[in-house]
């Protein structure tokens, strides 16, 4: 199963990258496929991309939603093998 995890975008890299918080985890991605996306945003993130740029309302109840998942445990995040 694949997962696309709501971040928020902490910086934007003149490179096409962005620094991304993920509940508290930081990650860097490609935002070539939402180039328009700005510091402040939420993307939804997959496999090293942000797809998609979502709105806080979608993204906070997504977060909350994969928190119910059996993958997930509050004190170690996403249970996700290399994440």
């Amino acid at each position: 199963m694949c997962l696309a995890i709501p971040a928020r975008i902490s910086t934007r890299e003149p490179n096409g990258m962005a620094v991304v918080d993920i509940m508290g985890v930081t990650r860097t991605v490609s935002l070539d496929l939402v180039p328009e996306a700005v510091e402040g945003d939420f993307v939804l993130v997959h496999a090293g991309f942000a797809l998609q740029i979502v709105d806080e309302q979608t993204a906070n109840e997504t977060l909350e939603l994969l928190k119910t998942l059996p993958f997930f445990t509050e004190d170690e995040g996403l249970l996700v093998e290399g994440a």
